[in-house]
Parts: structure tokens; sequence; C-alpha cells
């Protein structure tokens, strides 16, 4: 199962990237993506929204993410402040097209289907577009992937590896991310716009070790234009927790009830 950091087994060990192929670079990709085996995670996290001027704007979500036949399943559940309190987000993984995707207004009443055209768009005023959100749930058929290099990073060798879309309408040209070449954990991602100028960086860190797993704990994305930032700390992480499959319906994101 893919695993978000929103929304994160045994590896074969990979030698230098002198004597890699293509083929390689996306196994890595892949180990990265499939690292945590769980059948369910859900968590409580903590959303801090920094703006240019310093203020900060901070919310309450619970996301509950699951396998299913076609793939992951994921709900994301805005609880606090009062102001976003009861929106709803539903991802279902479709593997080899774009994700199946549903949002819950309350001040709308009603679900509103996120087009593919709108993956670009900013999820819920943050930092994070709605394919940021997806990101880690992305197919990695969906890239073609090469490795650049490899250097250090936050005191870990890494592979550093680009993925470009093959389909030239995802919103990025190019993605570079810097992967440890010991726990195949992805601790940076850049974002490139069509121009190839660097339009966002991801940085995962809070490494912690729950229910035997290395989990990252704090995930935040910086828009460097606009100088704005969104960071996400995860304060309570379950593994394989029992989730009610109706959890992954429209009827529940639009009710909030099972």
């Amino acid at each position: 199962m893919k695993k978000s950091v929103l929304f994160p087994a045994v590896f074969m060990f990979l030698t230098t990237a002198l004597g890699l192929h293509a083929q390689d670079a996306e196994s890595i990709i892949r180990a990265s993506r499939d690292r945590i085996k769980a059948d369910t995670i859900s968590t409580r996290s903590k959303m801090v929204i920094s703006a240019k001027d310093g203020s900060k704007t901070e919310r309450l979500i619970d996301q509950y993410s699951k396998d299913g036949a076609k793939g992951s399943r994921t709900m994301i559940v805005f609880q606090q402040p009062a102001t976003v309190a009861g929106t709803r987000f539903l991802t279902m993984e479709n593997p080899g097209s774009a994700d199946d995707r549903w949002i819950f207004l309350p001040e709308l009443g009603k679900i509103r289907r996120v087009a593919a055209s709108e993956g670009g768009g900013s999820f819920m005023g943050t930092d994070f577009s709605y394919d940021d959100i997806s990101s880690m749930s992305r197919g990695v058929e969906l890239d073609t992937h090469t490795i650049l290099r490899e250097e250090n990073f936050g005191g870990s060798p890494c592979y550093v590896i680009q993925s470009v879309p093959k389909n030239s309408s995802y919103q990025y040209s190019k993605m570079i991310s810097w992967i440890a070449k010991d726990s195949k954990i992805t601790a940076k991602i850049e974002l490139y716009d069509k121009r190839n100028a660097l339009v966002k960086t991801v940085e995962m860190s809070g490494i912690k070790e729950v229910q035997g797993r290395s989990t990252v704990t704090v995930t935040k994305i910086t828009t460097h234009a606009a100088g704005t930032s969104t960071t996400i700390t995860m304060d309570i992480i379950k593994y394989d927790d029992p989730i009610p499959e109706k959890v992954f319906t429209t009827t529940f994101l639009e009710t909030g009830k099972l």
C-alpha cells in the first residue's frame, strides 16, 4: 500500500548509481512509496499554514487510509477550527490513471467532484495542491525516473532521482527526490513548473518508530515565490486499526456518519 505523509518489507539492496539503469531508479522510487506495509493507517495531525507576513493559521485534521481492490482510499476530515470543521476530502486510487477525488464543503452543503484538471489548485488554502496530496500514492509508472547522482542530505547518503511525468498535462515538469539509501525514506522533493523553475520544496523529518515502522511525522511544503509554507505534524499514528468500509463512501463524505 502506498502511504502519503498526509495523507508513506524487505527491499533489494542497490549498488552505486554508476551501474544502475532506468528500471533501478524506478525500483528505488517504488521502494520508497511502498516502504510502509499496513492495511490501514489512521492519523491525527496539526496543520500550520504560515503566511508571507509571518502570521500562522492552525488546523486539526484526521486522516484514514485503507487498501482496496483497486488501490488505496483516503478520507481527510477537518476537525478545527470552526471555519473549516466538517470539511471532508475523499480520494480513491486508480492504478494507471488519475485518482477519483471528491470534496464536501459544509457551507455549500453538497459534494463536489474534483476534476483532474484542477490538480494544480490549492487544497483548502494550503501550499498543497490536490496533486500534492496524492503525490505519494502517484503511480510510479506515470513518470520516467533517472538517477542524477548520490549525495548526503540530512546526514544520510541519498539517491537523487529525477522523475519526469509522461503526461505533459501534469502540473509539474519534473520532480527531484532525495531518498535515503539505507531506509528508503524520501527526505526531500523539489517540484518544478513548466518553465523548469523550482516552485515548491517538500521536506520530511521527525522520523519515529511507530509499531515497528520508521515513520515520517513532520512534512513541510514551501511555495518559494509566495513565501508561504504549510507544515503537517502527525501527533497520533495507528497502523492496522480497523476502519469501516463506509468511511470511504460519498455518503460518509456528505454526512460524516457511518
